[in-house]
């Protein structure tokens, strides 16, 4: 019933957005009702952006709902999940219509603390109750951020309501923190590098239906408050932080990609490949600051839409993996590649349904992923046409990155699909797999349709972005304006060009052609053989490639020194029964260069602070007498001044 109703409830906020999607600036629906603090009220409206990201959430909301109303009874305690799930969702749409800061940050905790305890569901798990340890300490660091950020945007007035904010001016040392704050905040929650880490821990420890969301909304929200602020609030951000942050982005790409190319965690892997997907969307985003900054609008809002896009792609091809990840494991309670195989047979809907979601994800036309990609691609290649020397010379390295990380996601995600679907059961529990609930499937089906349609008709989505982002960069823009629909050519009208629907259509035609000619002059007579096995016939699974055999060439061309990444074989004497055994060692560079260290001063002042709970009654005195001394020089001070 829970899920029945969170599904209900998401389709109709999904239907209100697409509704207010188009609208004209500044007549959307706002409220302002009287609680909050005491001299602020809070204020909410609904803009194209909020709009926008509304459909976002809401459209993955309702599946992974629908998803949930058959996966809930293979929960190990569903009582812990159905109290908090609907105020996740709340939460996530709170943030959205907020207008204020208070009504923000009260939002965004909500979101934060109800997936805390989502992710903390299986509270019996030592390893889950680490991750929501680590997943918490994050939330509060980010939040921290975000609160210092709007203060500062307040100013000494302490107009918090974020049209006062977006009439504020920042000069100086308040707008560099500001962009600070606001990259540090939104970026922990969205899994930017190095403030990931929460991500490969909290995913894989909550309910996959909640997996879905964290990492294919939840991470949106994020980008949502960071567009807003970057965009909308400060408005006038230095060309060198969107130089900046296509940086931060290729970087995010490139390292999560090769964290997830490593993992045989199945639900592991999907969280690392958000993190390069949230680096592919900030290469965007930082394009258009710097174009913005640059006075370039129009590619701005190229970049801005390119970026949107791939916001939108990336819910749909990310929640369609981890719900097909929460089937695989109802199926087999296995989510190690090394335990899977053969699943194609077994459960052929969520098959054909997750090789649609690998294809998306990897960035292959004509599905949804390529488009956004592309769009991003086109906007990097005008980058060196502005008068500076670190985008001349940095966007190209930027476009290298982006292109190693699409590659590396296609290699990926072969990987993923035919180590966990194809070939034969690696376990008995692979061999015993069954299908899931219809919900379950129907669920996972639809979004595979939707990764085609939105790779199929591109131009129909980003003519309904270009009116979020006309009032963001101050530009009316539509990139099918040089050849019109069908075709996408934000370059020129000579080049640049393409066209979803007409390849799609195309594909189809040729299908059916061969088809028919199959059929039409083949032979009808069933014919029935082996599968080629290489040349030699093996009847146990163990004979097949597996997770860390296939990734083993890019482990050792780019995880030697990245990672730290080395190989150990340990092989018995002559005589010896017991097996051979291969070990591979991989540190994780940022956890243990940067967290660990962090822990370490934590723990050293820990101890120090800790004294002073054994110190003696005229020693407190002393300190207290103290502070009073040190607070009066102060008022005097200031009396002086």
């Amino acid at each position: 019933m829970v899920y029945f109703c969170c599904m209900i409830a998401s389709l109709a906020l999904l239907a209100g957005g697409i509704k207010h999607l188009g609208q004209t600036p500044g007549t959307g629906p706002a409220i302002i009702l009287p609680i909050g603090l005491p001299w602020l009220a809070a204020h909410f409206r609904l803009d194209n952006l909020s709009a926008l990201f509304m459909v976002v959430v809401n459209l993955a909301s309702a599946a992974a709902s629908a998803y949930g109303i058959g996966y809930c009874s293979h929960l190990p305690e569903p009582r812990r999940v159905t109290p908090f799930y609907p105020l996740f969702l709340f939460g996530m749409n709170t943030v959205l219509i907020a207008d204020d800061a208070f009504m923000f940050l009260v939002a965004w905790e909500f979101m934060s603390l109800s997936s805390w305890l989502l992710v903390l569901a299986d509270h019996k798990n030592a390893e889950n109750r680490r991750a929501a340890f680590v997943y918490l300490v994050m939330a509060c660091f980010g939040t921290f951020c975000l609160l210092t950020c709007f203060g500062l945007m307040a100013g000494g007035e302490g107009a918090y309501s974020f049209s006062a904010m977006r009439a504020a001016k920042l000069d100086g040392i308040a707008g560099f923190l500001v962009v600070l704050l606001a990259l540090l905040g939104a970026g922990s929650k969205a899994g930017l590098v190095p403030l990931h880490a929460w991500l490969p821990l909290a995913h894989p420890a909550a309910p996959s239906h909640v997996s879905a969301l964290m990492s294919g909304v939840m991470t949106k929200v994020a980008l949502y408050g960071l567009i807003r602020i970057l965009f909308d609030l400060h408005g006038h951000v230095n060309w060198a932080w969107g130089a900046a942050m296509m940086v931060i982005g290729g970087i995010t790409a490139v390292m999560g990609v090769l964290y997830a190319i490593l993992q045989d965690d199945l639900k592991k892997l999907l969280a690392y490949s958000t993190v390069e997907n949230i680096g592919v969307v900030v290469i965007g985003l930082g394009l258009a600051i710097a174009f913005k900054g640059s006075g370039e609008k129009t590619l701005a809002a190229l970049a801005l839409v390119a970026g949107l896009y791939h916001i939108v792609n990336h819910s749909i091809f990310k929640t369609l993996w981890f719900l097909s990840a929460g089937a695989v494991i109802t199926a087999t309670g296995e989510r190690d590649l090394g335990k899977l195989g053969g699943l194609t047979k077994r459960m052929p809907w969520n098959g054909v349904a997750a090789l649609v979601g690998a294809i998306a994800i990897s960035a292959l036309p004509p599905l949804n992923g390529f488009v956004s990609e592309w769009l991003i691609f086109q906007s990097l290649f005008k980058g060196p046409s502005l008068p500076h020397w670190a985008m001349k010379f940095g966007v190209p390295v930027v476009g290298a990155m982006l292109a190693l990380a699409a590659a590396l996601a296609a290699a990926c995600f072969v990987r993923a699909y035919g180590i966990a679907f194809l070939g034969r059961p690696r376990s008995e529990a692979a061999a015993q797999a069954h299908q899931v609930p219809a919900t379950m499937r129907w669920t996972v089906a639809l979004l595979a349709v939707l990764c085609v349609v939105l790779g199929a008709i591109p131009v129909t989505i980003t003519d309904a972005l270009s009116h979020v982002v006309t009032p963001l960069t101050g530009v009316s823009f539509a990139v099918s304006a040089d050849l019109g629909w069908p075709w996408l050519s934000p370059v020129s009208s000579t080049r640049g060009s393409y066209s979803g629907t007409v390849l799609v259509m195309t594909g189809a035609g040729l299908c059916a052609i061969t088809l028919l000619l199959v059929h039409g002059f083949g032979t009808t007579r069933v014919r029935r053989a082996d599968a080629w096995d290489c040349g030699h016939k093996e009847s146990i699974p163990e004979s097949q490639y597996t997770g860390q055999s296939f990734s083993q060439p890019l482990r050792r061309v780019f995880c030697a020194s990245i990672f730290a990444a080395r190989e150990s074989v340990d092989m018995p004497d002559p005589g010896d029964n017991r097996p051979a055994e291969m070990k591979v060692r991989i540190i994780d560079p940022i956890w243990v260069g940067l967290y660990a260290g962090i822990g370490r001063v934590v723990d050293f002042i820990a101890d120090l602070v800790n004294r002073i709970q054994y110190l003696t009654v005229r020693r407190y005195l002393l300190m207290m007498f103290a502070t009073l001394v040190f607070m009066l020089l102060i008022v005097a001070v200031r009396q002086n001044q």
